[in-house]
């Protein structure tokens, strides 16, 4: 008797304790529900007070274009007048901070050629950013702002970048940062990476990142974050196909380049790629790719090398087909061109060629011809 009744007491302090345990799950699961807030949210709230506005004059020198140049001369001006003249233009964009002391991240499209640069901050304040160093082929740009303790944006790490995972992009779109001092925020994927673009005027966009996260005009320069407010790239461009908006394709280049750049930047205050490879190719077109029995028409062919030249000592010929440098495949002269820019005087890289129908690797020392 005594022995069944300790057990229905130790049956009912069971009973109870689950009943008190659902309880306390069913009460943290409500507050949980009962919230708005979540991981974006808490990522866009950490991250945004170092997401910066910015203005930028530039001093753009104009020509008559119905003027004759002969009359371009000197001793024709004293007669005709000066035709040439200046004119100032104010540009927008965005830009992150890094640091504490006031280093700025922003592209070379945007702050590059600036004569004037305002970077207005979340709290409203004005500063005004001095260019440290800026590069046209990579479009990336660093300024500094007078201060400290600013706030500031953690950067991660762009190799780690797992397609379809969760992405922010912050930025000053269209201005729109001048109307309370706060980014823009748009959310969506990343759509893929390493994906190569097309030259645009000076600049080369390689292994950049693609997302659906809205990108507009002033767009440039901003963030783009992860869900635990990484900064995995920086937007830079969007594809438009003929219209004036965004349509889900959105550019930011690998933070991991950006840092690279901004670190020789810091040490040197330029980008210098002061090495030719001595070499001069041409695309390939359907008549090439069957002479040499392609499958199709990606790569380039050697038309001409340098005698003493880095391609000569490493012993690329006329009529090499290159297919590959290092990890990147080689679509075209342009990407080629593009790629080589990636690297600096002194480095070695590995050149995938075809030559009289078999594969081999080629290494060449990248050197300044004399």
């Amino acid at each position: 008797m005594n022995r069944n009744r300790a057990l229905l007491i130790v049956f009912a302090v069971v009973f109870i304790s689950s009943l008190i345990i659902a309880q306390s799950n069913y009460s943290n699961q409500s507050v949980i529900t009962e919230s708005r807030k979540n991981i974006l949210t808490e990522t866009v709230a950490n991250v945004s007070p170092a997401v910066v506005g910015i203005s930028v004059t530039e001093i753009r020198q104009y020509r008559d274009p119905f003027m004759n140049p002969f009359f371009d001369d000197p001793f024709f001006r004293q007669f005709f007048g000066d035709r040439n003249y200046t004119q100032k233009v104010k540009e927008l964009g965005s830009g992150f901070i890094i640091s504490e002391d006031g280093y700025i991240i922003t592209n070379d499209h945007v702050a590059g050629n600036g004569s004037e640069i305002v970077v207005t901050m979340t709290n409203g304040k004005h500063f005004n950013a001095k260019i440290v160093g800026t590069d046209n082929v990579s479009d990336i740009c660093l300024l500094k702002i007078e201060g400290d303790r600013f706030p500031y944006i953690k950067l991660g790490n762009s190799d780690d970048i797992i397609i379809g995972e969760w992405v922010i992009a912050l930025g000053n779109p269209f201005g729109l940062f001048e109307v309370n001092n706060k980014p823009t925020v748009t959310v969506g994927v990343v759509s893929a990476v390493n994906m190569n673009l097309n030259k645009v005027e000076t600049r080369y966009y390689l292994n950049m990142i693609q997302t659906d996260a809205a990108i507009n005009g002033g767009n440039s320069g901003g963030p783009l974050v992860n869900s635990v407010g990484e900064v995995i790239g920086m937007n830079t461009l969007i594809f438009t196909a003929g219209t004036n908006g965004n349509i889900g394709l959105g550019f930011a280049i690998p933070i991991n380049k950006v840092k690279k750049i901004v670190d020789e930047i810091k040490d040197r205050g330029k980008i210098e790629r002061d090495f030719n490879t001595g070499i001069s190719v041409q695309n390939i077109d359907e008549v090439i790719a069957r002479y040499y029995k392609l499958e199709n028409t990606r790569g380039v062919i050697v038309t001409k090398v340098l005698r003493q030249s880095p391609a000569a000592d490493a012993g690329i010929k006329p009529g090499d087909v290159i297919l590959k440098l290092d990890d990147y495949t080689v679509d075209n002269e342009q990407t080629l061109i593009g790629i080589i820019q990636e690297y600096r005087t002194g480095q070695k890289i590995n050149l995938r060629i075809l030559r009289d129908g078999e594969e081999k690797n080629i290494t060449m020392k990248l050197e300044r011809i004399n």
